[in-house]
């Protein structure tokens, strides 16, 4: 019997593993937040270099942490930065792969356009070609792109859909597996309408992919319970996973909880209570805590 491939491995484990995605992908516009919410001050660091290493020390905390392994945590969305940075001595994606057993994936898109039709699609991403060369030479396995939906526009959704797959068949013509990411805004007063809007939209993309293609989706967790279900069991996506987008992690868990085979993506509450000034041990222990409770939810 032939060795499955790093790939095959790694598309096994995001496929039929219990566990859930960490995302570590904070970029310029959201790193002094997560810093702040660290416990470094705005202020620490005198320009844009000496804050993303203080943002790589953090994610290199986690990363590095007893509590951060394969045996929860399916896989780990990672900055430009990040991945082209290393970890004891070794590139990002290879340490998180060889040491940690957690699948690599790189955010690709370059933060938001204006809002135009009650939705904000991605800027230009000017490189994209190299980067995913790069990202596939390094061991990454996928990628992540977000877009925002504010209102329920039919013609925006589908505009955001619409881009949403075109990068996407770029990232699988490398070799790659894309996370398609339309976030609804959980503020939204249309909230429950822009998700029918965008599942409509994305199941007709879906149904317009070769057979051998998959893709991740990652959405706002709904209105309605076991509203993704039909995602969850599509031949063509690979996983469905949530963002916790501004829900508190207790939050976030619950409604987790009522979506069968959803699994998280948190950013924010993944890193809830951690501190630049707590001890090892007492960092390693919130973060086993928060890890546990987000493995539970997706688990059910």
């Amino acid at each position: 019997m032939n060795q499955l491939s790093q790939t095959e491995q790694q598309q096994r484990k995001i496929k039929t593993q219990p566990g859930f995605l960490a995302a570590l992908d904070q970029s310029g516009g959201s790193t002094p937040k997560a810093l702040m919410a660290y416990g470094i001050a705005e202020g620490s660091w005198a320009n844009e270099d000496e804050m993303f290493t203080l943002v790589h020390q953090m994610r290199a905390r986690i990363i590095t942490s007893p509590s951060f392994n394969g045996d929860r945590i399916l896989g780990a969305i990672l900055f430009e930065g990040t991945m082209n940075r290393e970890i004891e001595g070794q590139p990002t994606a290879a340490y998180l792969w060889k040491n940690k057993r957690v699948v690599p994936f790189l955010k690709v898109d370059k933060g938001l356009a204006e809002e135009k039709d009650g939705v904000q699609l991605m800027k230009p991403i000017p490189g994209l070609a190299g980067l995913l060369a790069t990202a596939r030479a390094k061991g990454v396995f996928g990628t992540k792109m977000r877009s925002v939906i504010n209102r329920a526009s039919a013609s925006g959704v589908k505009s955001v859909v619409q881009q949403q797959f075109e990068v996407a068949a770029q990232i699988l013509d490398a070799g790659l597996v894309p996370i398609i990411e339309p976030e609804v805004d959980i503020h939204s007063s249309e909230k429950a309408k822009c998700e029918a809007l965008l599942k409509a939209a994305i199941e007709e993309k879906l149904d317009s992919l070769a057979a051998i293609q998959k893709v991740m989706l990652k959405l706002t967790l709904p209105e309605q319970e076991d509203f993704f279900i039909e995602f969850v069991n599509h031949p063509k996506v690979l996983k469905v996973v949530a963002l916790s987008g501004g829900y508190s992690l207790t939050e976030a868990n619950d409604r987790l909880r009522k979506n069968q085979g959803v699994v998280a993506s948190f950013s924010r509450a993944l890193v809830d209570g951690l501190s630049a000034q707590q001890t090892d041990d007492q960092f390693d222990a919130q973060l086993d805590t928060v890890i546990q409770a987000i493995y539970e939810a997706s688990v059910k």
